[in-house]
């Protein structure tokens, strides 16, 4: 199918009004004709075949993909999918269906039409399992009313769809959401800013490029720590990490009882540790 795509013609930008007459103008095939192209091209492998069953077809992938215009999205996009789409049941047809193509080839131009909006319809994926696709692309022909479903509307198209009252809630949120720039332009007339990197961060302590980087820092001290704890002898490793390592720190007194002497002795070493280990643990 790949040559017969390559000679297929393709919508762009500014030219969609051309294309729909182009493909209003090829002649729609007969059952009997399109019996013998599709043996052409499954006996013989006839790519040429396989390329007039799909233009003799364009014209209802166009009708189909305008049906979904209201998702924002280009309809030369969108009809671009359905024309993949209606290629790969071209392929898989089988003559034993005994029903014209289009009949066959309506699933799989929805198919790639719906997989196509639902990638582009957000930034982030609007739907993503069985039930959210199916009220993505019924609920709004489903609603009664403008604004927010009441919960006996709710309950209703749950029934109606086979989900959960609770998985409608949700894509009705998702829906009425909209894509918005984390870092807008600040507006000088506006007493507060909308730009959510404003208000999604309560302070420092929540702001999350701050808290990616103090998590680098503390990582490469615990690092250094390690490498430095290495360095020194038994007695002034232990002493650090009884003084400052351990979940119940050791006291002075403590710890010149277990070796035998004094407390400012102890204290002498643990200072000592302390700047063999500094090098290791500054972060420049």
């Amino acid at each position: 199918m790949t040559a017969a795509a390559n000679l297929m013609p393709v919508p762009s930008t500014g030219t969609l009004e051309g294309y729909l007459n182009m493909v209003h103008q090829i002649p729609v095939l007969s059952r009997e004709e399109e019996v013998d192209l599709f043996q052409q091209y499954q006996l013989n492998d006839d790519l040429d075949a396989a390329r007039q069953l799909v233009m003799s077809n364009l014209r209802y992938v166009v009708y189909i993909a305008r049906s979904y215009s209201g998702y924002g999205l280009p309809v030369e996009d969108l009809v671009q999918q359905g024309s993949i789409g209606l290629m790969k049941s071209v392929k898989r047809f089988d003559l034993e269906h005994n029903v014209r193509l289009i009949s066959f080839a309506v699933h799989w131009i929805k198919a790639e039409i719906h997989e196509y909006i639902l990638k582009n319809w957000r930034i982030v994926k609007v739907a993503t399992t069985k039930a959210q696709r199916k009220l993505f692309y019924n609920l709004r022909k489903n609603k009664q009313r403008l604004g927010w479903l009441n919960q006996t509307e709710v309950e209703a198209v749950a029934d109606d769809l086979g989900v959960k009252p609770e998985d409608v809630v949700e894509m009705e949120s998702r829906l009425a959401g909209v894509d918005e720039s984390f870092d807008l332009p600040v507006d000088e007339s506006e007493e507060q800013t909308r730009s959510p990197s404003a208000w999604i961060s309560h302070g420092n302590d929540q702001n999350p490029e701050l808290l990616v980087e103090r998590e680098g820092i503390e990582h490469l001290q615990h690092d250094g720590l390690q490498q430095g704890l290495e360095t020194l002898d038994e007695r002034s490793r232990d002493i650090i990490q009884c003084r400052w390592l351990e979940d119940e720190k050791a006291g002075l007194k403590a710890l010149a009882e277990k070796y035998g002497i004094s407390m400012e002795r102890i204290r002498q070493i643990e200072f000592a540790a302390m700047g063999k280990l500094l090098p290791y643990v500054e972060v420049i």
